[in-house]
């Protein structure tokens, strides 16, 4: 069983070049291995994608080179004693 919107990423970094080269720094809607959608910020991408999609059934992904843009870092405060 696949992952949800595994397809919609993977076409995202598939093609990750070419978006940036066409939308670097706006945001971006896929559905399948299609951009249905570009805007200037997530809210707004949800906001109007969401009218004509069920929630769920598509990706929203900023378009900048590299991986920041899809990578989360969590950072702890919490000093962990080392054994």
């Amino acid at each position: 069983m696949s992952k949800p919107l595994e397809k919609e990423f993977q076409f995202y970094l598939d093609h990750q070049v070419e978006l940036v080269a066409k939308y670097n720094g706006r945001v971006v809607v896929i559905k399948g291995e299609e951009v249905i959608g570009v805007y200037d910020d997530e809210m707004e991408s949800v906001t109007e994608t969401r009218k004509s999609h069920a929630l769920g059934t598509f990706l929203v992904q900023r378009c900048t080179p590299g991986s920041e843009a899809y990578t989360v870092k969590y950072h702890s405060r919490i000093a962990f004693p080392i054994v």
